[in-house]
């Protein structure tokens, strides 16, 4: 177990996702807003390591903000499908050279 204390994951919660021009980005000051691809009833996407590992739903109680996970994601589950792709824009595991059998 003490190797475990010393393990340091990065945990990312995407909420939405937007995109622009890069000009854009570069004009935006202090208490800019950038609209999102998204609403506050969504699914959140949570990420270790930039890898999906689960989902789930922002909770807001009081000033709080939090958020409930309500499904893991399985790294098997993706590597059984076969042609299945993780995020946006990634290669497919049959394009990557991956036999299944």
């Amino acid at each position: 177990m003490a190797v475990f204390e010393t393990l340091k994951v990065d945990l990312t919660v995407v909420l939405g996702r937007a995109r622009m021009p890069l000009h854009m980005l570069l004009r935006m000051g202090r208490g800019a807003v950038i609209e999102l691809e998204a609403s506050e009833s969504d699914m959140v996407e949570i990420l270790a390591n930039d890898h999906p590992i689960a989902r789930g739903q922002i909770v807001v109680t009081g000033d709080r903000i939090s958020v409930e996970v309500t499904e893991l994601i399985r790294k098997a589950a993706s590597i059984v499908e076969p042609g299945a792709c993780i995020g946006e824009g990634a290669a497919s595991l049959l394009d990557a050279g991956y036999d299944p059998v």
